[in-house]
């Protein structure tokens, strides 16, 4: 991994942190000052992670989403750049102080946990020279950026229903939008993200069948896409079906997110697969 490119990433990570820093203070503080300046530096993060990943494309000759510091990194991206249009969309910057984190802390895990020879570019195994893995995994980031988004959507909504149950007419609680917006914003965001998230399925599995000779393997991070599916799908049902609302929908949004975490780090990480590879 060259200077440039080091520089690129640590320049990302001090822009999510900053800027997560800064939607916290504007959570706190309530000052509006805070929250468009974190607008911008998300902003500023962004252009720098878009940099960084186009730096290693460069570098490697291919597009970076083959392993796991350039997925974590493609992955953080995702986060902050829905992060962005959805801000702007549903005017709920506070949201920030949930979604921001998440970003720097997958950058927080590449700083802390990978070491330089993790990082680096390696040549392409044959099973990854194909043109569906850009386009699953892309699908991949944005499914992943607006449940992301969602996850911080659904603690907020729990925070607040919470809030109003106990009375409470201060706190940190009185600057987040109606419960009926936070759930409303955490639906739309799921009804964005489950079109991508069923793309990413299908492309992977057409992948799998140029790479491996078969479209479904029941490997565990395939097992762990489809049940993440499942959890979306069932949240998208049971609100239509059964006008889900509220706590039960804030609580699947949230499952639904953790189940994306595992599908990354419990399978890369405790589990053996076709897939291992994206933690090297």
């Amino acid at each position: 991994m060259g200077m440039e490119e080091n520089l690129l990433f640590y320049a990302t990570f001090a822009a999510y942190g900053l800027a997560a820093f800064l939607y916290i203070c504007f959570l706190v503080l309530r000052k509006p000052a805070l929250a468009r300046i974190a607008f911008y530096v998300t902003a500023a993060g962004v252009v720098v992670n878009t940099a960084a990943l186009a730096m290693r494309s460069i570098v490697a000759g291919y597009v970076p989403l083959t392993n796991g510091y350039e997925f974590l990194l493609a992955f953080s991206w995702g986060i902050a750049f829905v992060y962005l249009f959805a801000e702007r969309k549903f005017q709920v910057p506070v949201a920030g102080a949930f979604v921001i984190p998440t970003a720097w802390l997958l950058l927080a895990y590449v700083a802390v946990d990978m070491s330089p020879a993790e990082r680096a570019a390696r040549p392409l195994m044959p099973a990854l020279q194909s043109n569906w893995l850009t386009i699953h995994v892309t699908t991949a980031m944005i499914a992943y950026g607006a449940f992301a988004f969602s996850f911080g959507i659904g603690l907020m909504y729990l925070w607040k229903v919470a809030s109003e149950k106990s009375g409470a007419t201060r706190g940190l609680a009185a600057a987040f939008p109606a419960s009926e917006k936070l759930d409303e914003i955490g639906y739309r965001l799921i009804a964005l993200g489950f079109p991508f998230l069923t793309l990413c399925i299908i492309t992977g599995a057409i992948w799998a069948e140029f790479a491996w000779g078969r479209y479904w393997s029941w490997d565990p991070k395939e097992t762990w896409s489809l049940i993440t599916w499942l959890v979306y799908a069932a949240y998208l049902h049971a609100r239509f079906t059964y006008g889900w609302r509220g706590s039960r929908a804030a609580w699947m949004a949230i499952i639904g997110f953790l189940a994306v975490l595992f599908t990354y780090f419990g399978v890369n990480y405790f589990l053996s697969g076709w897939h291992t590879y994206a933690s090297e």
